[in-house]
This record gives structure tokens, C-alpha cells and sequence, in this order.
């Protein structure tokens, strides 16, 4: 299991801060590969309130009693403080997950802001790179604690909202069932296949659909075109395994789908500014230094 995690003045304890409009007391990732399971049961809750974003696989949550809800990967979900808390992840479903806890004098007047709230425990967010790249930066910034990190904390948890709720008023346009289907079923077909050699123009022959109707209604639906979508599930992936593996740069390449060392490093360049070797050289520094 990968875990990564940031606690305020490094304190494991829950708490309620009114001293400022949002306070980020931690934050973290966990992605399971051998451990067997990870449940988390809190009878009582917390005194603050957790967001969880699932960027990966799916987790089971039981916000009644023994009712299982499965949450897939383009979800995210909110508990406010004092509520029961209940879910488990399993390495059989490849979960990843961020999350992070918060408080604050106007922590609810932020979220009715926002409208998150309104969505209950369950709300849809589509995946995207720019959550994780949020959620690690959090992580980052609250491991380091340079000058402003708590200002800058707030800042990115209040982007994380504003993405959510630009995602709910796109939500309220009426849906069309059929195109919802087959996007899910594509969108589950690239996750399970990021790392092969993907035609688009095959998929949506293979769906009765054109190519460019495909890409058009794909991108309808995620914000983004099929390709982007293979792309960030091929460095998102890579990302982890340099984080969490001693595999070089040409067995990652392989791994999520480039036959080509160099042109992965290159993309690799594009998405992040850096190269694969120097991300995994940061991610060693920054780990050494905690």
C-alpha cells in the first residue's frame, strides 16, 4: 500500500479551529496494492469534516447503517463533523483515494456557497488530473509548511470546490441516457486498457458510433477528448510508480504504454515541467526531508 499523508503541527487529532474561515488540519492519498483491505469506522464521526476524492478503481461506503454504496473512481464524497463514517477500500479494486479534513468559522457558508451541501454525501466530479495535482500540492504544502502555507491550503481546497460546482451546473443540463452509457462504458473500456495501444476510431467503430460523433459527445460528457482522458490515466499512473517503485524510467515507459523511453519522458515533460527521473528525484528529496 502507498500512503501519503500531512497532519497540522504533525498532530493526529481532530479538531475544531474557528479562528479562521478554513482550516486544513490534513490531508493524504492512500492506494492499495497488496494489503488485503483498509476499513474506516467512526461511530461518532469527526469534529470536522472530510472530503474524499476517489481518483482510482471505487471504495464501498455504508452512510445507513449496513447499506453499501459503491462510489467509483470521478466521485468524490463529504461528511459533515459528527457524522458516522463507515467505508472500506480493497486492493482487489485498485482504489486510490485523496482526502482531506478541514474546519473553520465559515466552512458551511463556503460549501452552501458552492452548493455542496445540496448533493448529500455522494457527488460527482469527473476524473481529471487537476484534482490530484490539487490534492498532492495540499499534501506538499502541509508537509513543508513554508511561508503562507495555510493561506495557500485554503486556496486550493476552496479551487477543489469551485471545480466541483462548475461540475453541478453542467450536472443540471437535461441528460441523455443513451450518450451517459456509452461514455461509462467507454470510460471503463480506457481504464482498463490505457496501457495497450488504443484506437479510438476502432472503439467507436466497434460502438456504431463515428469517430468524430465519439470524440465530440466524449468529450461532452468528461470535459475532455478520449485521448486526453488515456493520457492522464497513462501519467497518473506512471506518477505512482515512480513514487512508490524502483522500476527505471524504461520499464514505467512499458508498463502504461509507451514502447518509446524517450517519447514518454517527452509527454512526461509536456504534463509536469519536469522529467520522469527528476519527479521521482523530488519525490525522494521531499521524503527525506519530512
Amino acid at each position: 500500500m502507498y500512503t501519503n499523508s500531512a497532519y497540522l503541527n504533525n498532530s493526529l487529532l481532530d479538531f475544531v479551529d474557528k479562528s479562521q474561515p478554513l482550516v486544513i488540519g490534513s490531508c493524504g492519498t492512500y492506494h492499495l496494492f497488496t494489503k488485503e483491505r483498509l476499513p474506516t469506522y467512526r461511530p461518532k464521526g469527526r469534529l470536522d469534516y472530510q472530503l474524499l476524492y476517489i481518483a482510482s478503481g471505487q471504495a464501498h461506503f455504508y452512510f445507513e447503517k449496513d447499506k453499501e454504496t459503491i462510489v467509483t473512481a470521478g466521485h468524490m464524497v463529504i461528511y459533515c463533523p459528527k457524522e458516522m463514517q463507515k467505508y472500506v477500500y480493497y486492493n482487489t479494486d485498485q482504489t486510490e483515494v485523496y482526502w482531506v479534513h478541514f474546519t473553520g468559522s465559515d466552512v458551511r457558508k463556503i460549501l452552501q456557497k458552492y452548493n455542496i451541501l445540496e448533493q448529500k454525501h455522494v457527488i460527482y466530479s469527473g476524473t481529471s488530473l487537476e484534482y490530484t495535482r490539487l490534492f498532492k500540492q495540499m499534501i506538499y504544502e502541509l508537509q513543508l509548511c513554508q511561508a503562507g502555507y495555510k493561506e495557500l491550503l485554503s486556496m486550493l481546497l476552496e479551487t477543489i470546490f469551485i471545480l466541483l460546482h462548475r461540475q453541478s451546473l453542467k450536472d443540471k443540463i437535461p441528460k441523455n441516457r443513451y450518450l451517459e452509457s456509452e461514455m461509462e462504458l467507454a470510460t471503463q473500456y480506457f481504464n482498463e486498457n490505457y496501457n495497450t495501444d488504443i484506437s479510438i476510431e476502432d472503439y467507436a467503430s466497434s460502438r456504431g458510433m463515428s469517430i468524430s460523433w465519439f470524440i465530440r459527445s466524449y468529450k461532452h460528457y468528461t470535459n475532455i477528448t478520449p485521448m486526453q482522458y488515456i493520457l492522464s490515466l497513462r501519467i497518473t499512473n506512471a506518477q505512482l510508480l515512480l513514487e512508490t517503485t524502483n522500476y527505471s524510467i524504461s520499464e514505467i515507459s512499458a508498463i502504461v504504454g509507451y514502447d518509446n523511453p524517450l517519447y514518454f519522458s517527452r509527454i512526461f515533460h509536456k504534463q509536469h515541467g519536469i522529467s520522469p527521473r527528476q519527479y521521482r528525484n523530488n519525490i525522494l528529496a521531499e521524503q527525506e526531508g519530512i
